[in-house]
């Protein structure tokens, strides 16, 4: 239905009615500091693997060296400093938000899965593995393709072909495609990619834009791009594993050539390729080592691509140990069909309503956003702890109308965001306009997957211009979980 729906009220009333005034853009990693995060309430547990190698030569990627516990160094890290190792800005950054166990798997000791060990990968939610520079025994691609298999989450960082470390004839290109393509799990592709033989020298490669992916919009910033200092890409083969994607690409590259940043599935668990291992060297570590500043490096979002993947793995399928990442199926948010009036939701006044004016899709309220024809921001918001360990999509019903008549320009738009508990927006899952009035309600289901383990706020952003109406009509909403 066609016209002006209420009488206008002004941005700043409307954000008042949710006390969001405050509330900034978009979070973003900068260099020199460390990427915020929303409060956590689950442990995911991370393992870091240095039992391959992984500080032979100039290398240094270790969280600490205080192995495996690196609270046993610092119990309270506030700087990259407080532990020692190139990969301290990561472990540190992952202590600081909550939420998380760090262990390192020692020089000396195997991976494996299944076993009585504190570092056996039964005990842990994601397994990173950070450049390795030795061959991994075959019980050893057993146990992590397992892991992987069961519901872990699988990190895999790469670096340029020819970088054999500790000389034994091995680089990780060729230590990581063995370990996909030649184990007693699945060797045929399971992953849905192979890491290339290539030395890329630099360049900044660029992120795709896709808002709804947890690993480029997630809790720990923006990612725009990432870096190549001597890195390598991948080849995607999605006829192998339909799930497979390509995150950042080098310069001139898209499709299945190209990737440098890449994710993908296999059973129940998650996994994550990166290209160089640059990006997640914070330019520390152990006296006497050459080390490159990539985490903090001005010109990428290193960081927030490091943490925001971690975060997804971690909360990858039932959880390669079987305990933190179990979940029970449940739909959280309260009052989704807004029958109850403005309980539970915040919403500016008049948002929710059971006015003639619009047509609820079931029962008699809806949210109706602007429709009024001048300049106003309508908002509407529900807080919700998402549990770790699970898959979450937002749903809802949307209906667009519009006395716009261009059918080529957005003027007025709604957002659903994802925000913090300071009211700093994580990411915008989707926006609709005017372009997508259409008769009748339109189902939409968007991801939220990424903020398992999190308290988030979804909510609804209505921005409309000075001269015609744009009606955004919400009902029927859900966050489904299991």
């Amino acid at each position: 239905m066609l016209g002006s729906r209420r009488s206008p009220r002004t941005v700043a009333a409307a954000l008042a009615g949710l006390g969001l005034l405050a509330a900034s853009a978009a979070l973003q990693v900068s260099a020199g500091t460390t990427p915020a995060h929303a409060a956590t309430t689950a442990t995911h547990r991370v393992l870091f693997d240095n039992a391959h190698a992984e500080t032979a030569g100039n290398a240094d990627w270790i969280i600490s060296t205080s192995q495996p516990d690196p609270l046993g160094q610092n119990p309270s890290p506030s700087a990259e400093k407080d532990w020692t190792g190139a990969l301290s800005s990561w472990g540190v950054a992952l202590q600081k938000a909550g939420g998380y166990s760090l262990r390192t798997l020692p020089s000396g000791s195997s991976l494996s899965y299944g076993g009585s060990s504190t570092t056996d990968l039964s005990n842990f939610d994601t397994l990173v593995l950070p450049e390795p520079n030795t061959s991994f025994t075959a019980a050893e691609k057993t146990a992590v393709m397992n892991f992987v298999k069961n519901g872990g989450g699988l990190f895999m960082i790469s670096d340029h072909t020819g970088s054999d470390r500790n000389n034994d004839g091995k680089d990780s290109v060729q230590i990581l495609n063995d370990l996909m393509s030649n184990n007693s799990v699945d060797s045929t592709d399971p992953f849905g990619f192979s890491i290339d033989s290539l030395n890329v020298a630099s360049g900044y490669p660029a992120a795709i834009g896709d808002s709804t992916d947890p690993v480029l919009h997630g809790s720990f910033g923006t990612v725009t791009k990432s870096l190549f200092a001597n890195g390598t890409t991948a080849t995607l083969k999605p006829s192998d594993n339909s799930s497979v994607k390509g995150l950042v690409y080098r310069g001139g590259y898209s499709g299945n050539t190209g990737a440098f940043f890449v994710t993908s599935t296999f059973g129940s668990g998650r996994v994550a390729f990166w290209g160089d291992s640059s990006p997640i060297d914070d330019g520390t570590g152990q006296s006497g080592n050459t080390l490159y500043d990539g985490w903090n490096d001005t010109g990428a979002t290193n960081a927030a691509l490091a943490l925001n993947a971690t975060a997804w793995l971690a909360a990858s399928g039932s959880g390669g140990g079987g305990g933190a990442g179990s979940c029970t199926a449940a739909q959280l948010l309260r009052n989704s069909g807004f029958e109850s009036g403005n309980s539970i939701w915040s919403a500016g006044s008049g948002v929710i309503t059971d006015s003639t004016g619009e047509s609820a899709r079931s029962g008699s309220y809806y949210a109706w956003l602007d429709g009024n024809g001048t300049a106003t921001t309508d908002t509407l918001s529900q807080s919700v702890a998402i549990p770790a360990g699970c898959a979450a999509t937002l749903s809802f019903y949307l209906h667009v109308d519009t006395a716009e008549t261009t059918t080529s320009t957005a003027y007025d738009t709604l957002k659903a965001q994802v925000l913090n508990s300071s009211g700093t927006v994580l990411g915008t899952l989707a926006t609709y306009s005017n372009l997508d009035a259409a008769a009748g309600y339109t189902r939409r289901a968007l991801d939220l997957s990424g903020y398992a383990g999190q308290t988030i706020t979804v909510r609804f952003t209505g921005t409309e211009g000075s001269k015609l109406q744009t009606s955004f009509v919400v009902d029927d909403t859900a966050l489904d979980v299991g």
